[in-house]
């Protein structure tokens, strides 16, 4: 009454040994390098509107400081490929500012989520600092 399958089940297909598969610490390097990368993207910019005078209250070398550090981190995360940087766009208002700290903020958040499941003590300090680091220029732009 049935025909039979003539062709390979897919659930067979999936488990062949052929097919590359990656580890839950490779998926979650490859998520933490991700959102690091993205958190370093913002930090250029906000240190572009720091060094053309628009960024507010922060402190462009300590911008600097935290770029590298968070290129470093990727590098780790990546097997010691330093990621691509963007040079930073030229536009904009220094109402830029804020906005760019909240998204900061938020990548660093996520950063730390991701490193906290991932066990990874360095990256959640680092993600932890810049977290605070872009929360105090929100807190005091709302103040202002």
């Amino acid at each position: 009454m049935y025909e039979p399958i003539r062709t390979k089940s897919v659930h067979t297909m999936a488990a062949a040994p052929e097919v590359p598969h990656r580890s839950r610490e490779e998926e979650l390097d490859i998520r933490l390098a991700g959102q690091l990368t993205a958190l370093l993207t913002v930090t250029d910019e906000l240190h572009a509107l720091v060094t053309r005078g628009d960024g507010g209250l922060v402190d462009g070398a300590a911008l600097a400081a935290a770029a590298e550090h968070i290129a470093e981190q990727v590098a780790r995360l990546s097997g010691g490929h330093y990621p691509l940087r963007a040079e930073p766009s030229d536009g904009g208002s220094p109402s830029r500012a804020e906005s760019l700290h909240q998204r900061a903020h938020t990548l660093a958040g996520n950063a730390l989520a991701v490193a906290t499941s991932r066990g990874d003590a360095t990256a959640m300090a680092l993600a932890a600092e810049r977290m605070e680091a872009h929360a105090a220029p929100l807190r005091d732009l709302a103040t202002a």
